[in-house]
């Protein structure tokens, strides 16, 4: 994890000493099943949990020798538990620890990024609330299309990021998984129901069946889903870069006092804020294929997918955690200008009105489809060439005036008609 780019909340879910907590946690549990049940001798579980402690450092320079961290994490706890060491890990292997730890790890992840999507959906709720009837234009191929509101822009990305919740809360509800099941997956030097219980005290469910680790669709799901949380933080990000471009400057991240935009050039406002963002999404993205490639491991266990999960999980989720609370920040504190939107609706000289002037001759002039289209276009193609504005080119067209007059022409080129619906859409949206 690069310090630049983590938050110490994600840092220190990853981090060794959290790792090692959890081993401790997923041994103390188990050892008490296997005494309720009977399975070795009573108060064992409490001596366990009594005096086992580790030490990172010393675990890392055991490591060094065994060259097998799980061991070495056994000898250095042996140290502390004395005799009662020998009822430590009895009849489970390295994937029993390694799997229900990186579940509860990325469970923990999970949740901090449930509380992230909260701030952003909140955040942009706020902004959609605030410019409601915020009257801008519409691009379709970055063309000026038909007038809309720079609410309902929020509005659309609070669904997306709704929709993205939903499904970060379903990746873990599949990804918080417990196996304790041995050798293979066989259950045959430890009871199941010692996996049961393990389960329970650690916030999870029991796997129902696994070889010797957790299937790698649960977590090429869950980084799959993270992966189209990071394109909609592109997505949001995008749209922002466009909005402040000079030309445009519909929006506008907030620019600190003593910030400096460019090293050459002292007037620069550069939105450095959602480009650092569509970068970020790109880092988050390259987790999919790799854990989409852990799916399929040979037999009942090999470890390719184990120095991909080391590096890319911790790495993908403090990214992920880092860019959503950057972009709450961004969205809150967003520089908005109406008025520029407005001003920018009419650098077309009304030809965003060009569609309801189609239409209206259709439904109310009975012109075909096909004659209404050539004829608002024949206007509509003068503005462009010639710079002239669009109503008073309309009606100069005998035919138009004819079938609608004038006074229904004017009360054509009305932005409200664009936001009529525009409580019917929220109600869905925040309902």
């Amino acid at each position: 994890m690069i310090p630049r780019y983590s938050r110490e909340e994600m840092v220190n879910i990853w981090s060794d000493e959290n790792k090692y907590k959890i081993w401790l946690d997923i041994e103390i549990h188990a050892a008490t099943a296997m005494e309720n049940l009977g399975h070795i001798p009573k108060g064992t579980s409490a001596q366990i949990a009594k005096n086992a402690k580790f030490d990172v450092d010393k675990i890392l320079e055991i490591e060094k020798v065994t060259k097998h961290d799980v061991i070495a994490f056994l000898t250095n706890i042996a140290d502390s538990i004395g005799d009662a060491s020998k009822y430590v890990h009895l009849g489970m292997t390295s994937s029993d620890i390694l799997d229900t730890c990186l579940s509860k790890q990325l469970t923990e992840s999970a949740d901090l990024l449930l509380e992230d999507l909260d701030k952003l959906l909140a955040v942009l709720k706020k902004q959609a609330f605030a410019h409601k009837k915020s009257v801008c234009v519409g691009r379709s191929h970055g063309i000026h299309a038909e007038p809309t509101s720079f609410g309902l822009k929020m509005a659309r990305f609070y669904a997306e990021f709704k929709r993205s919740k939903n499904r970060l809360l379903a990746a873990r509800e599949e990804i918080a998984i417990c196996a304790i099941s041995g050798p293979v997956g066989t259950f045959a030097n430890i009871d199941p129901k010692v996996q049961e219980f393990v389960a329970d005290k650690m916030g999870l469910k029991a796997e129902d069946i696994s070889t010797q680790v957790i299937p790698r669709d649960r977590h090429a799901h869950f980084f799959c889903v993270l992966s189209v949380i990071a394109s909609s933080i592109e997505n949001i990000s995008v749209e922002i870069r466009h909005l402040q471009r000079t030309e445009v400057l519909e929006v506008e991240e907030f620019f600190s006092k003593g910030q400096k935009g460019s090293s050459a050039m002292p007037h620069k406002r550069n939105p450095v804020l959602s480009e650092n963002l569509t970068g970020l999404a790109r880092i988050i993205r390259s987790s999919a294929t790799p854990m989409l490639e852990n799916v399929a491991l040979w037999h009942e266990r090999d470890i390719s997918h184990s120095s991909v999960e080391r590096m890319m999980a911790p790495d993908a989720l403090a990214v992920a955690d880092f860019a959503l609370n950057r972009l709450v920040g961004l969205v809150e504190n967003l520089m908005i200008y109406p008025d520029n939107m407005i001003k920018n609706l009419e650098k077309l000289n009304g030809l965003v009105f060009s569609g309801q002037v189609m239409l209206t001759l259709i439904e109310e002039a009975k012109i075909s489809r096909e004659e209404a289209y050539k004829i608002v276009q024949e206007s509509a193609m003068k503005v462009w060439s010639e710079g002239k504005n669009f109503l008073t080119l309309l009606k100069q067209n005998t035919l138009i005036v004819g079938k609608l007059g004038e006074e229904r022409l004017e009360s054509i080129f009305d932005y409200n008609f664009y936001i009529k619906n525009t409580d019917v859409i929220f109600d869905k949206v925040f309902s």
